[in-house]
């Protein structure tokens, strides 16, 4: 490309060939599309082949380091970021774009329509176990993602604003699904306190136990979900316990 592209769009997967065709077929609007493969073993690499401008594939044990190899790949003056599980619909394809062009720097806010299966659930995301919304599109440099394995802390500059169309998360396909994100999750944070302990004891991990599920079911309003908000705020709960028990009970956390 001669001139500076307005939107690059950034994919990180690690063995999504199930998901990689639908995601970066919907990506088409941006100017550069580039996809991150990390230890890549199925055939997204050949999925990728038809969309991508640039792939960069690699090994990374760290999710923050694969991401911000990815943000200092792309060359476009915003930058937005898509999981292989998530949709961008034509609606917000467009608000992406009128954002980009109106705007120089900062970073926005784009809420999230959260899929089980089949089942949309709004109500009830936070505490580490989802999002209602998040910053994944940013001015170039505007943002850079901390060095932990799982929910990388983020350092954003810039004016935070706010899109209103939703992008579409397939979050998991059903409880089996979630109980394996919950063993995945708790086994790569369990490695990050084993490196880097927090200080925070098991009384207090086991009182998160209780405050998560509250601020996810209550405060979050995940009672509005039916059984699908409990499921939610209990795997809220659990996340911070049985990683502080994953890192201090077993030598070698997978």
């Amino acid at each position: 490309m001669s001139e500076t592209p307005l939107l690059s769009a950034l994919v990180v997967a690690h063995n999504e060939e199930k998901q990689l065709d639908d995601c970066l077929s919907a990506l088409a609007f941006a100017d550069e599309l580039v996809v991150v493969l990390d230890k890549c073993t199925d055939g997204s690499k050949a999925i990728a082949e038809k969309y991508a401008d640039k792939i960069v594939e690699g090994a990374w044990d760290i999710e923050g380091d694969r991401r911000n190899t990815g943000l200092d790949t792309c060359q476009g003056r915003w930058v937005l970021e898509v999981d292989a599980d998530e949709r961008v619909t034509e609606a917000l394809a467009t608000e992406i774009r009128a954002a980009a062009e109106a705007h120089q720097d900062g970073y926005f806010l784009i809420p999230f329509d959260n899929y089980v299966g089949d089942r949309l659930v709004r109500y009830g995301w936070g505490a580490a176990w989802g999002v209602s919304a998040a910053a994944r599109l940013s001015s170039k440099g505007a943002k850079r993602w901390g060095l932990q394995r799982v929910h990388p802390a983020l350092d954003l500059k810039g004016p935070e604003r706010r899109l209103s169309e939703r992008m579409v998360h397939y979050v998991d396909r059903d409880i089996s699904d979630m109980i394996k994100r919950l063993d995945s999750y708790t086994n790569a944070k369990a490695r990050d306190l084993r490196e880097n302990p927090d200080g925070t004891s098991y009384g207090r991990n086991v009182r998160r136990m209780f405050s998560r599920f509250w601020k996810c079911y209550v405060s979050r309003k995940g009672y509005r979900e039916g059984k699908y908000g409990f499921l939610i705020a209990l795997f809220a709960g659990l996340y911070p316990i049985l990683s502080h028990l994953k890192a201090t009970l077993e030598d070698d956390p997978k």
